[in-house]
């Protein structure tokens, strides 16, 4: 018996010790990742200095030597080129950092819109739109209760989740579903599905594990009180007006995404309502279907992109190397050829270095 308690302790040890590890390798590997993207941004600038440091060496041997300049008060090109080029790799691993502390620092960012087809009964309607919450990349659950809180306090209307409640599996929101249950709205809280939650990122005993964990989050949902959105439409109702909310599953334009949802579906039998929102975690989905085939839709809802973790943000200016992917990656953008907007207003609650 001795023997066996010992070797249960052992165990327990070893399990709590990989878990540790696994999670050191994934921050150490965000941070390689964004290191060897700083020295991408600074490499060109050192090379730029040496090939003119070459042509001026070069020069040398065809001209007459040059008297040598006095001391001066500029900087050199040369220092000038180094310190530019350490300044913006740098500056852009110095913001991946940032990242890692800034998960908690949750920020309300307002957009008013304006549609000609929105019913009287909607003008002022409010609603808070998160996405990515990536439970998994919590261990401060009092920080998250008080982004919960700061959602509240925006006395929204309705309340739309656009996906990636979990980084992996479904026991991730286990220690989170008290504190995601108080989000309220008088016309409920509506979830979809993203491309982390079907577990695809995980290995699984069997396909019957992994199946079981998906069910495992859809009831999570539930029990949260949250309306998850399947393929499916609702209709929400005020002072006799109807608007249409439409959730589908994960949908991607980009082939390295699993595409599971079905749009087509999710409208079947809709009433002829004037104005309808689109939940669909990922943006690339507008220009992909929405755009093409369901230009009835008003507005679409996503998250996704997370800003690639870092980037630059000043006022009148917005980089992150996620555009290169994504051509609608954070903020309002607007089509003026159809009778379309598409709204990603990215939350991104947790850094998930994935």
């Amino acid at each position: 018996m001795r023997s066996l308690s010992g070797s249960i302790i052992f165990l327990l040890v070893m399990l709590a010790l990989n878990l540790y590890v696994f999670q050191a390798l994934k921050t150490l590997f965000a941070s390689t990742v964004g290191f060897l993207l700083a020295q991408m941004i600074a490499v060109p600038f050192f090379l730029i200095d040496d090939i003119r440091r070459l042509i001026m060496w070069v020069a040398s041997f065809f001209r007459q030597a040059a008297p040598a300049a006095g001391p001066g008060t500029g900087i050199s090109r040369s220092v000038f080129l180094s310190w530019l080029g350490l300044g913006l790799g740098g500056g852009l691993f110095g913001s991946l950092l940032y990242g890692f502390r800034n998960k908690y620092n949750y920020q309300v960012r307002k957009v008013q819109l304006a549609y000609p087809q929105l019913p009287e009964a909607f003008k002022g309607f409010k609603m808070v739109h998160i996405s990515d919450i990536h439970s998994g990349s919590f261990n401060d659950k009092a920080a998250v209760l008080r982004g919960v809180e700061l959602i509240n306090e925006q006395q929204a209307d309705v309340i739309f989740f656009t996906g990636d409640i979990v980084n992996d599996k479904a026991s991730e929101l286990e220690p989170f579903l008290d504190v995601f249950s108080q989000l309220k709205a008088p016309m409920g809280v509506y979830s979809t599905f993203g491309n982390h939650d079907y577990g695809d990122y995980a290995r699984w005993a069997s396909d019957a594990d992994k199946e079981a964990n998906l069910n495992s989050l859809r009831q999570m949902h539930g029990h949260m009180g949250w309306r998850l959105l399947w393929d499916e439409h609702v209709l929400l109702e005020r002072k006799g007006q109807q608007i249409g909310v439409v959730g589908v599953q994960n949908i991607s334009g980009k082939g390295r995404f699993h595409s599971y949802g079905n749009l087509q579906k999710a409208v079947e039998g809709m009433p002829a309502v004037p104005f309808k929102v689109l939940l669909s975690h990922d943006p690339s989905h507008w220009e992909a279907e929405v755009l093409k085939h369901h230009s009835t839709i008003d507005l679409m809802l996503s998250g996704h992109t997370h800003g690639m973790q870092f980037g630059v943000e000043i006022p009148g200016f917005r980089w992150s190397p996620v555009q290169w992917m994504y051509k609608q990656w954070a903020g309002l953008y607007e089509q003026s050829t159809a009778v379309l907007d598409l709204l990603v207003i990215l939350a991104g609650w947790a850094f998930c270095p994935k």
